[in-house]
């Protein structure tokens, strides 16, 4: 059992320290990363699509980066805003990592960009304890999700710097307990703000992109409790996992491990 936290450690390690150094590399170019995690059929993308929208008509250069198992159908849909969009295929990995980030931002990410978006794989299990260099993370749930969301994916929502409702409004249809929910995450992560969102309505569009603007200025941005609790060996967040191999080992995936790439202009 020790072997085995020992190997999560390890991997989580490897990636801590290129996220430090692609954090770096990003700031020294005026660029911040703002992750955006949540589960498959939140709203994330048409969300993301009407903030590319808000950016580019505020003249705020930005652009975007899209991971999924398959299908380039969310970098299409992204790319109509007009900004620079690609699109990474993880060939099956259910999250990204620092390096495989910093490999595919290599040559690609447009000079001066301010914010760069990324929507992670949708998944709030494997994402949740990979640092990506980010200024910013955002956990996303949709009214449809349940008000439980938070407390049945803790280190998802625990350790976000801003939580981001969609879909509010189908609120009244399916019955979604504000109040609840606005507990819920208090429970796991005090003090985080919650903004309220649809992107069919209208609703809460742009407050996004102003909280990202602000981090990306050097704005504080709010520190989870989850944050401050240790990698130790005796202490592992939970859903923190590798990825086991045939060989019995666990592995971290390499840089771009057999990932495929396609831009969209």
């Amino acid at each position: 059992m020790c072997r085995v936290t020992d190997l999560r450690q390890a991997v989580l390690a490897k990636n801590d320290a290129s996220a430090r150094e692609l954090r770096s590399c990003l700031a020294a170019r005026g660029t911040a990363v703002v992750n955006l995690l949540s589960s498959p059929g939140s709203g994330k993308t048409a969300l993301l699509e009407q903030e590319l929208l808000r950016a580019r008509e505020r003249s705020v250069p930005v652009a975007a980066l899209s991971a999924d198992l398959a299908t380039e159908n969310d970098a299409v849909r992204l790319a109509r805003s007009g900004v620079p969009v690609k699109q990474v295929l993880t060939d099956g990995l259910c999250h990204l990592e620092a390096g495989m980030l910093a490999g595919h931002l290599d040559g690609w990410l447009p000079d001066g960009t301010r914010l760069l978006f990324v929507e992670n794989v949708g998944n709030l299990v494997c994402p949740a304890t990979y640092d990506l260099g980010e200024t910013l993370r955002v956990a996303l749930a949709s009214v449809t999700e349940g008000e439980d969301k938070p407390l049945k994916y803790p280190t998802a929502f625990g350790l976000a710097h801003l939580v981001v409702v969609t879909k509010t409004d189908l609120a009244e249809a399916v019955e979604f307990d504000e109040v609840a929910f606005r507990a819920h995450v208090e429970q796991v992560n005090p003090g985080v703000e919650i903004v309220m969102t649809s992107a069919r309505r209208g609703r809460g569009i742009g407050a996004l992109l102003d909280r990202a603007m602000a981090a990306a200025d050097g704005a504080p941005v709010h520190t989870p409790v989850m944050a401050g609790q240790p990698r130790t060996p005796g202490h592992v967040h939970p859903h923190e996992h590798t990825h086991a191999h045939d060989d019995g080992h666990a592995h971290a995936r390499p840089e771009a491990d057999g990932a495929m790439a396609h831009t969209h202009p």
